[in-house]
């Protein structure tokens, strides 16, 4: 007989303070890099900021005091805007992790509330289902047919059934039923806080790109070392004036730094994580975007991804008259029997949508009967390949009522009936399934006192009948498949249901490839390459569990594709941490898939990853355009401060530290701000996926930043060479070469904003903040040149309309050739 609990009342809201006071709050590490004070300090520990404070020391030095106060002007307003960067960045990451945070359920005053996992305190009354991590350690008050995964503390993966008063942990999940527990510890009290497995001690491991980028910025800082070194002996040898010398090499040392590339990097992912959040799409790891846009196969379920959320049971086969049975609609008293077995298998208080829908037709049927009348005696959870489950209830005239449903191999398996009757099952089986519909088989088991077999199976059974549930298409499903399709990403059906279910869903939904299907069972039995083979060509799986879908996604990997997975059950678990991204259903999902996916779709439709892909594909194009615009304008910087000293031309040093500091001011939000903005180019999305290791910090995508770089260097040393040539000062000469520089900066953002498109389509493209970005780029150049304190302090000269005329001329000439190569190219 089944046990009666008193249900937990759990904590008042005094008790709650008093515990957290006492306890802290359940949480088992905090970021120590997180924060406005670290920040700063990452701000201050950057190269960059190092230089521009050594620069500013020997100017307050040798009695410059001008260019000193300039420079901690410059020095504020570069770690303002580093510290802005960081600042909104992790606001966008912080609310990403809000939206994630997992939530507990609790009772409280009496009352069942739902709560993030990090406020639970000991003494809290916790309900934890099927599908959920355990928040925290505790001990159970009630159980429904309860096991727990312990793995991540024993190591073994067989999941082990709790009863009341034994003790469960934090960080293990619920493989079965449900338990209330009171909470006994929290956050670094309980086990898994003292033997140190924080999850968030883990390195998040870098991407391709994230390694690219750092090697390049590597690379270009030893350069930079050297280059260091190189201009100060050159400068000291001729001059004898080391600190003269040191100035100059800092610039030059400044100019060659590309330190916007990985702040550029991480705003991008974080503000695209953001992006995606609003859109529905929420990332675990800012890093998934950059991965987003190289998925080349998605690997989804059918049930409630392609299909609706809502099942409905719309025939039943009435194994005792040979009946096939509409619903709604009148049943005979065999018909009935089958409908309420199968009402009996399923759990007191279901939360699986197949069970809910059978629930509900029951209770159409039959309302006088109620699930209070039959208490639970015995369960025997989900079980077996392809699996079932049997549930034995108290009847209220005292007989024992043994209720089993499940897949229909496994009720023919147990029940064993004639060949011919099985046969004609089977048939129908496969009948139903060509109609789309999931079938479910139904038998009644016989109780044999005075104990319950060890397994389900050891019952004497007897065949009941069929359930033929309706899931159809989501009225967008199709679209969807093709929105995939044109984007280069094969899609592949993974799916528990019959082949012919399967089938007859992919057909509805035009899935490519959908005549043919591999079993989970031919899955098991492929050796390695014959699989990948397998996996290349084939569209549908049916008939799947974990062990195969796992294999399934190692395989695609081998073949070298990128894989999607999504998923929402216990069981999808293992296959969404193997793909390259796993997406998890946000409202159906359970916890353990959402914790071990990548993406969480809060709205449960597919047409979200499409979007998210969508979104990918734009975060990177403009990222690449970004960084080509960096490498392209460090370039001209470089060579114009290094050129003239190697060439001992008459004015070999224009540039100090004040200039060099001004570009980095207006590249820097140029790059990382104004790119970040960018809309999509049109047709990214019929374009196919990029390979995951491609690059734009090598091959020709770099050669066309230099080539871009050195255009813009001829131009630019071209004013150098013949201003100083017609006998022009100092202050002339850098006065337009300034000038053609900024100008060469404005007019290369414009250039840059695509790849194949001219700059008159894009320049109707909508992006205020680039145009805001550009304007005050401009503004300032206006303001050095005209404005007779700013004029002075860069060591300019006045010059005519007409000069500054002839400056753009030559910017437009070294930047305005790749709009004729885009011509003649696309």
């Amino acid at each position: 007989m089944p046990t009666t609990f008193q249900p937990l009342q759990g904590l008042t809201d005094d008790a709650i303070v008093q515990a957290r006071a006492e306890q802290g709050r359940n949480v088992l590490t905090t970021d120590a890099r997180s924060g406005l004070f670290a920040t700063v300090r990452e701000v201050a520990t950057e190269p960059m900021f190092i230089l521009l404070v050594v620069a500013c020391t020997i100017y307050f030095g040798i009695g410059r005091l001008e260019e000193g106060i300039t420079l901690i002007v410059a020095l504020f307003l570069v770690a303002g805007i580093s510290v802005y960067q960081s600042v909104r960045s992790d606001q966008a990451l912080g609310a990403l992790r809000d939206l994630t945070q997992p939530k507990a359920q609790v009772r409280r005053n009496g009352t069942l509330t739902t709560i993030s996992v990090e406020d639970i305190v000991v003494g809290d009354a916790v309900l934890v289902e099927e599908g959920e991590s355990i928040p925290a350690d505790g001990q159970i008050h009630e159980t429904n047919d309860f096991s727990v995964d312990e793995s991540i503390l024993t190591g073994e993966s067989v999941s082990v059934t709790k009863r009341p008063g034994d003790p469960v942990f934090a960080g293990t999940n619920t493989a079965s039923g449900s338990a209330w527990l009171t909470v006994t510890a929290v956050g670094g009290q309980t086990e898994l806080g003292r033997i140190g497995r924080s999850i968030g001690t883990i390195l998040t491991e870098t991407t391709p790109l994230q390694r690219q980028i750092n090697r390049f910025v590597i690379r270009m800082a030893w350069i930079g070392g050297g280059a260091f070194a190189l201009v100060w002996a050159i400068n000291f040898a001729r001059s004898g004036d080391w600190v003269t010398a040191l100035l100059f090499s800092l610039t030059l040392a400044m100019s060659i730094l590309p330190e916007e590339i990985p702040v550029a990097f991480s705003s991008f992912m974080a503000l695209g994580a953001a992006r995606l959040s609003r859109m529905g799409v929420l990332t675990k790891q800012p890093q998934t975007v950059e991965s987003l846009g190289s998925a080349t196969v998605i690997c989804t379920d059918k049930t409630g991804t392609i299909t609706q959320d809502g099942m409905s049971v719309r025939q039943l086969y009435d194994g005792a008259t040979d009946v096939l049975v509409p619903l709604p609609g009148p049943l005979s008293d065999s018909a009935t029997r089958v409908l309420e077995y199968a009402r009996w298998a399923s759990e007191t208080e279901p939360f699986d949508a197949m069970e809910k829908a059978i629930v509900a037709a029951f209770s159409e049927s039959d309302p006088a009967k109620t699930v209070n009348q039959y208490p639970m005696v015995q369960e025997y959870p989900l079980a077996g390949i392809p699996p079932m489950m049997t549930h034995v209830r108290q009847a209220p005239h005292g007989e024992v009522m043994v209720a089993g449903k499940g897949a229909v191999e496994h009720i023919l398996a147990v029940c064993r009936p004639n060949p011919a009757v099985a046969d004609r099952i089977r048939q129908l089986t496969r009948q139903l399934s060509e109609g789309g519909f999931r079938v479910l088989g139904v038998a009644k088991g016989t109780y044999e006192p005075p104990h319950f077999p060890a397994e389900q199976d050891d019952f004497t059974w007897t065949f009941l009948g069929l359930i033929a549930l309706e899931n159809p298409p989501k009225p967008n499903a199709g679209a969807v498949i093709r929105a995939f399709t044109e984007a280069g990403i094969e899609v592949k059906m993974i799916t528990g249901d019959f082949p012919e279910t399967a089938q007859a869903i992919a057909r509805q939904v035009d899935l490519p490839a959908a005549d043919a299907f591999v079993t989970g069972q031919q899955v098991m039995e492929m050796d390695d390459a014959t699989l990948r083979q397998q996996a290349k060509q084939t569209a549908v799986f049916a008939r799947m569990f974990p062990e195969a879908k796992l294999r399934v996604v190692e395989a695609l990997k081998q073949n070298g594709e990128v894989v999607a997975m999504t998923g929402d059950g216990v069981n999808d678990g293992p296959a969404l941490k193997a793909a390259h991204i796993g997406v998890a259903m946000g409202k159906r999902g359970t916890e353990v898939a959402r914790q071990a996916a990548s993406l969480v779709l809060v709205n449960d439709d597919l047409s979200s990853m499409v979007d998210a892909i969508a979104q990918g594909r734009r975060i990177y194009q403009n990222l690449k355009k970004a960084i080509a615009y960096i490498v392209s304008i460090h370039i001209p910087i470089i060579l114009t401060v290094a050129v003239p000293l190697l060439a001992n031309w008459k004015w070999e040093n224009l540039f100090t530290p004040i200039h060099v500091i001004f570009l980095e001011l207006v590249m820097g939000p140029t790059c990382s701000i104004a790119f970040e903005n960018e809309p999509a180019e049109a047709g990214q999305m019929r374009q196919p996926p990029r390979p995951l290791t491609d690059t734009f910090l090598a091959g020709p995508e770099l050669g066309r930043s230099i080539a871009q770089g050195l255009g813009i260097t001829l131009a630019v040393l071209g004013v150098y060479y013949v201003a100083m040539q017609a006998g022009g000062s100092m202050e002339l000469v850098r006065t337009l070469v300034f000038s053609t520089l900024v100008l060469s900066n404005i007019l290369l953002t414009l250039v840059n904003r695509s790849f194949t498109q001219s700059v008159f389509q894009t320049i109707r493209l909508p992006n205020r903040l680039l145009w805001l970005m550009l304007g005050l780029t401009f503004a300032l150049l206006l303001v050095t040149l005209f404005v007779p304190p700013a004029r002075e302090l860069f060591g300019f000269v006045s010059i005519p309309a007409s000069s500054l005329g002839w400056c753009a001329l030559a910017a437009l000439v070294g930047v305005g050739w790749i709009e004729l190569y885009k011509a003649v190219r696309f």
